[in-house]
């Protein structure tokens, strides 16, 4: 039995890449299928409108935002291996 690739639900997460600061904004904007700069203009224009109080929440935001895990990395064998021209067998 195969286990599936994608997450059953969405998860808020900061991506990799796309960041300006630490990714909470372009995570936002993943999440509620929104551009990010749209959130990132959104954001500045509640902090002008609060006089800077909004920017406490972007630090909490940072901290329980989760980064989404890293892509696995590609399997590179190396060709002094004797079964380097075998397919590679499962762990």
């Amino acid at each position: 039995m195969t286990t599936p690739t994608v997450a059953p639900y969405k998860q808020l997460r900061r991506p990799l890449d796309d960041r300006i600061v630490a990714g909470v904004c372009s995570g936002l904007g993943r999440y509620l299928a929104v551009d990010p700069v749209l959130i990132r203009v959104g954001f500045v224009v509640l902090a002008a409108l609060t006089w800077g109080t909004a920017l406490l929440a972007y630090p909490v935001a940072w901290f329980l935002m989760p980064e989404e895990p890293a892509p696995a990395e590609p399997v590179w064998r190396d060709p002094a291996d004797p079964s380097w021209g075998q397919p590679p067998t499962a762990p």
